[in-house]
């Protein structure tokens, strides 16, 4: 007497199964999508930060070797500290700008300001004459990015976003947040509301953020 064989039935995705799969896959795709730009994003405003790090250690040792003084927020600011105290010009490029990195030119792309500010009627700016280092804002993402060696690369309030742009002006979380470097050279992730405010009265901390000595005037 003979049983009969079993044999595992081999049958084909139906067209609806096909559909089910391929809308699982859609969905976590999209799941996955926005978690992988956060982290992205997360990653170029460290290297933000570190940049602007960079830029303060390099301010720090330029001011040791001229008795506290900075020098001028003009165009070209990044001059005393390029190659002397600065070797790399990338240090220049924030992640968040979409430029090619160039050689130290006239067309070499730069990403962050010199705090216009910082300098007073004789001249030069030193850090005796800053009422609050805490709160002085020296450099910070010079947006619109379209600054080069050549050109103005300062910031200053109002000026300190893309043209027209009054609110969520940052270069992360959607424009809300900026990175910036204060006079006693700690870096900070802040609010863009908190960097971008210059409405307040001499000598509170808000003008101090935009201004050495918001109490003296002639400074």
């Amino acid at each position: 007497m003979h049983l009969p064989r079993s044999r595992k039935s081999a049958r084909a995705f139906t067209l609806i199964e096909l559909f089910v799969v391929i809308r699982i896959i859609a969905i976590l795709a999209a799941i996955a999508l926005p978690v992988f730009n956060g982290v992205q994003e997360r990653a170029r405003a460290t290297t933000d930060l570190n940049n602007l790090r960079q830029i303060g250690i390099a301010t720090q040792t330029y001011l040791n070797d001229h008795d506290g003084v900075y020098f001028l927020p003009t165009a070209n600011w990044m001059t005393p500290l390029h190659t002397k105290y600065l070797s790399s010009w990338k240090v220049f490029l924030s992640p968040f700008d979409k430029r090619s990195n160039t050689e130290n030119d006239a067309t070499a792309p730069i990403s962050y300001g010199f705090n216009s500010n910082a300098m007073v009627t004789a001249g030069a700016l030193s850090t005796d004459q800053i009422s609050k280092l805490t709160e002085f804002i020296l450099f910070a993402p010079a947006q619109p990015f379209t600054k080069t060696a050549a050109s103005t690369s300062c910031v200053v309030t109002m000026d300190s976003g893309p043209t027209g742009c009054v609110t969520n002006c940052g270069t992360h979380q959607s424009g809300s947040h900026i990175n910036a470097v204060f006079a006693d050279l700690h870096v900070e992730n802040m609010l863009w509301s908190v960097f971008h405010s210059d409405t307040g009265t001499n000598g509170d901390l808000v003008s101090a953020r935009w201004h050495p000595d918001p109490s003296n005037p002639s400074l």
